[in-house]
């Protein structure tokens, strides 16, 4: 009797703990899981050795400047701005049994200042900082700030290998 009772319990308490676990979201930006964003982490050794000229070609002017050593670090502002699809699904319980709910959000806006090291007049290092994560990549919001850059870059290159003698 007390067996038949138990094995009654455990898938209902197995469908309690699975939905409690289920209900557990990490925010945005927490996560080890998401990857950088591909062309973020392009910028980041590409970028390198490009002039001052290029990247004003490439970026455009700086929104603000630091003074740092040996040299400048240029800031490039951008807040993204999108439509928000939020969902609610509301958590209800029928009895002994609770169902499953929680929410959705798609395509979620914020905000990234991408600095720029200059040192000698050359880029020497690129970094990303804000509200810049996306569900499936870190510093995704920043790549409308260095995807010309990177284009800009291996256009150089390119241009280098070709020119110089073998």
């Amino acid at each position: 009797m007390i067996f038949s009772r138990t094995r009654k319990l455990v898938p209902l308490a197995l469908l309690a703990g699975s939905s409690i676990v289920s209900s557990c979201v990490a925010p945005d930006g927490t996560s080890n899981l998401p990857k950088e964003d591909a062309t973020t982490a392009a910028a980041r050794k590409e970028m390198v050795g490009l002039s001052e000229a290029d990247v004003r070609m490439c970026a455009g002017f700086p929104t603000a400047t630091a003074d740092a050593e040996r040299g400048q670090i240029w800031t490039y502002q951008r807040t993204v701005q999108r439509g928000n699809l939020n969902v609610v699904i509301p958590t209800l319980a029928v009895g002994a049994i609770p169902t499953v709910g929680g929410s959705l959000n798609v395509d979620p806006g914020g905000y990234c200042n991408t600095q720029i090291r200059m040192v000698d007049g050359r880029v020497a290092e690129v970094a990303y900082a804000g509200d810049n994560n996306t569900p499936n990549h870190r510093d995704a919001l920043c790549v409308s700030t260095v995807d010309g850059c990177v284009a800009y870059a291996r256009q150089r290159h390119q241009v280098r290998t070709r020119a110089s003698p073998r």
